[in-house]
C-alpha cells in the first residue's frame, strides 16, 4: 500500500500559507491557515484566477463530513486519508 500523500499550499495575500484538506469537486477545494488551522477557505480554481471565499469552522466540517460519506463507500484510501486528516483538525 503506498502511503505517501501529496500536500498542497496555496499563498493567501492576507493569511498566508494554506493547506489544502481535501477536493470538494473538480474546481473546488477546502483550505485552512497552516498553523492555527483555525480560518477555513472554499477555493474555486479557474485556468485564469483562484477565488477565495471564507467559511466557519462548523460549515467546513460540515462539507468535509459530507465528502466523507461520500467516499466511504467508494474509495477507501482516499477515505483514510481525508478521516485522519478530519480528526487531526477537528477532534
Amino acid at each position: 500500500m503506498n502511503t505517501q500523500r501529496n500536500e498542497t499550499y496555496l499563498n493567501h495575500p492576507t493569511f498566508g500559507l494554506l493547506y489544502r484538506i481535501c477536493a470538494l469537486d473538480e474546481e473546488q477545494e477546502i483550505f485552512t491557515t497552516l498553523y492555527a488551522q483555525r480560518l477555513f477557505f472554499t477555493v474555486t480554481i479557474k485556468v485564469d484566477r483562484f477565488t477565495f471565499e471564507p467559511m466557519s469552522r462548523s460549515d467546513a466540517r460540515l462539507l468535509i463530513e459530507t465528502r466523507l460519506r461520500r467516499l466511504r463507500n467508494t474509495s477507501s484510501e482516499e477515505y483514510q486519508q481525508l478521516y485522519e486528516i478530519y480528526q487531526r483538525t477537528f477532534q
